[in-house]
């Protein structure tokens, strides 16, 4: 059967053979056994509904067997055996360009050069998920192919409802992910519910079609990287030979390295898996491998010595990196973690003293004891940063839950008043501040021709545009503005591409609009071969309700609210967006935020110009109001500057309170 052939097909009518597996595919690891039997017979039941009842005896034990041995049911058997990766979309079957662009982006999320576990179904974080099994995927794009411009696909946690008589304005694809009920949303919830196959972790990016590969989050890290330099330097001070100590190069986190490279820094990055740091330094991410704490304090020291830029991969534990470096005198500059400690108990976060293997096993056959070590092991790792942040470290949190699980390991990280972190948030420090504020976000387009020459052009007309905002934007955007016009500027020399021809750029409502615009002009005058998909992170000015990063800068006391995210995916919905996207979870984990995303195809038409105006100007503002409302001052300048260039928009603004009116009231 053709590609085309075997998309369309669905669930195969004659049951396919069991499969074999590249043991050079990084695994997920085996998920601890929740259920009890009365639940696996559940979880059975659930995934047999998928198949034809003459499959169900030889199925049912393949699945139980599934369970046993990885707690989930996968559903290996059905793994398709093509390729999995974004083609150009002519080479997709739909019957609307719009249904086949999200085909494409489905199959790059899975791509084993792009996902973490892609066996598995996870692109990153470990339980970053597009779909629960492979059965959900067969007829997800079965149903993409044969859909009209007046259907909409209504995807549950990775399971395909249906198709449903919409309108063609309608979004194409409507996505939840792990929408739980508020008292069944802990990490356990997560476990069971999963395991049942009635839920998913989608993370952001991952269940909503949309990741680009670690490109997504270099740009964030760059931004974050650079200005917590400006932080900190002294005047006239480079950050060349300066060090950034971090973890974690699986999925996401894979683009600290490139991301310390732009940023001009010394990048120590350690990594307990040794496929994910080989992995990263085969694509060219990472620059050198260390994998003795002996060779790293030599090689680090002579970085310093001779103010290099490099970046370094330690395969091993990050703790004995702090503890090592603390020992031997070793200043660290900056310092993070990006370990998916929003998935502490399934190997997220692996523990100091214990082998990656031995780990994995005693998170399927003992969890209490691994949960007691990565506990024993958080508490180590902020004793070391402590002692580092005493000589003057500058430590931020970098949204992955880190201080979060470290006090509820009883770590030492509480501020005097026992309510807050010591240590900030990097949005708290810089990006709320700095970026989000002002509505700069991640903004990001795919081209599906697959061309690099369609990549090359856009990245020439962002340019432009930017260019030219930049020239009236007021002083207090400059920055930014620039550090965007660099980045593009250097995009292709720094060979950020993974998978997909994608971009991201950090640009308010004012440079999406007019990027977009740009695109769509370029489509239809055929200087660009075939439709873009634009998108964004989830972690934005607007898309995500997260307390302990996207909206932690946020104090008015609403920041443990989600009607933001809520509003925004709702927006988006019936202002054009091509697919939209709601997911319980994120990087700081199972029932600690709410995000929403979306995704929409430009194709040179009236129509994708309409839509993306009406929709990317909410998307953004969505965030600023409600940034300003919460007083942030950047916020209140942002908002009432587009109040002035678009009169139609009306936004409630807070009338500030002089602090002694209140102070001398309560005591």
């Amino acid at each position: 059967m053709t590609f085309k052939e075997q998309i369309l097909q669905g669930i195969p009518d004659v049951l396919p053979p069991k499969k074999k597996y590249d043991p050079q595919i990084s695994r997920a690891p085996k998920r601890k056994q929740i259920l009890s039997n009365e639940e696996k017979k559940l979880a059975l039941k659930n995934a047999l509904r998928y198949f034809p009842e003459t499959w169900h005896k030889e199925l049912a034990e393949e699945f139980l067997s599934e369970l046993n041995e990885f707690g989930r049911i996968y559903m290996y058997r059905f793994m398709p055996d093509y390729d999995m990766f974004a083609r150009p979309i002519s080479e997709y079957p739909f019957l609307t360009s719009q249904a086949g662009a999200i085909m494409l982006m489905i199959q790059n999320n899975l791509d084993p050069a792009v996902a973490q576990h892609p066996y598995e179904l996870i692109t990153y974080g470990g339980n970053g998920a597009v779909f629960q099994n492979w059965a959900q995927y067969l007829l997800t794009m079965k149903y993409l192919a044969t859909m009209t411009e007046e259907q909409t696909l209504h995807m549950y946690s990775g399971h395909p409802m249906g198709l449903f008589p919409s309108s063609k304005d309608a979004p194409r694809v409507i996505v939840t992910n792990g929408m739980m009920i508020p008292n069944y949303s802990t990490p356990n919830d997560w476990e069971k519910y999963n395991a049942l196959g009635v839920t998913q972790y989608g993370q952001m990016t991952a269940g909503s079609y949309m990741y680009i590969g670690p490109q997504g989050i270099v740009h964030g890290t760059t931004i974050t990287v650079m200005n917590a330099f400006r932080k900190t330097l002294k005047p006239n001070e480079t950050s060349a030979g300066k060090i950034f100590l971090t973890a974690g190069l699986g999925g996401m986190s894979g683009a600290q390295p490139k991301a310390g490279n732009i940023a001009g820094c010394i990048t120590v990055c350690a990594e307990v898996n040794p496929d994910a740091a080989q992995k990263r330094h085969s694509q060219g991410w990472v620059d050198e491998i260390v994998d003795h704490i002996d060779a790293l304090v030599l090689r680090v020291q002579k970085a310093v010595q001779q103010k290099e830029i490099v970046s370094i991969a330690y395969q091993g534990n990050i703790v004995d990196v702090w503890e090592r470096f603390y020992e031997e005198e070793i200043y660290v500059d900056l310092g993070s973690d990006q370990t998916s400690l929003h998935n502490p108990w399934s190997g997220g976060y692996y523990p100091v003293g214990v082998s990656y293997k031995d780990a994995n096993k005693m998170i399927s056959n003992d969890p209490e004891l691994f949960k007691t070590k990565v506990q024993e092991s958080l508490r180590r790792h902020a004793a070391a940063i402590n002692l580092h942040t005493a000589r003057g470290t500058y430590f931020f949190d970098y949204g992955n839950a880190f201080l979060l699980e470290a006090s509820r390991a009883g770590a030492d990280i509480m501020a005097e008043n026992k309510i807050d972190f010591k240590y900030p948030s990097y949005v708290q420090d810089i990006l709320g501040p700095m970026c989000f504020d002002y509505g700069f976000g991640p903004f990001r387009w795919v081209c599906t021709s697959g061309n690099p020459g369609d990549l090359e052009k856009t990245d020439e007309i962002a340019l432009e545009v930017m260019k030219t905002i930049k020239n009236e934007a007021p002083e207090e955007i400059q920055q930014q503005m620039q550090d965007n016009i660099t980045w593009i500027e250097e995009a292709k020399e720094n060979q950020l591409v993974v998978g997909s021809q994608a971009r991201i750029l950090y640009a308010d409502a004012e440079g999406r609009m007019k990027i977009a615009e740009a695109f769509n002009q370029a489509i239809k005058n055929k200087e660009i071969t075939a439709p873009i998909v634009l998108g964004r992170d989830h972690h934005d000015v607007s898309g995500t309700d997260s307390p302990y990063r996207e909206t932690s800068n946020i104090y008015d006391g609403s920041k443990f609210t989600a009607d933001m995210a809520i509003h925004n995916v709702i927006g988006d919905s019936f202002r054009g967006a091509t697919w939209v996207s709601i997911h319980n979870g994120g990087g700081v984990g199972w029932g600690e935020v709410m995000n929403g995303g979306f995704g929409l195809v430009l194709d040179g038409s009236k129509d994708a110009s309409e839509r993306l105006n009406k929709m990317l100007f909410y998307d953004v503002n969505n965030g600023i109001s409600r940034r300003s409302w919460a007083r942030n001052k950047e916020a209140i300048f942002a908002i009432k500057r587009e109040m002035e260039r678009t009169p139609s928009l009306q936004v409630t603004l807070p009338n500030l309170v002089e602090e002694e009116v209140v102070d001398h009231l309560i005591d």
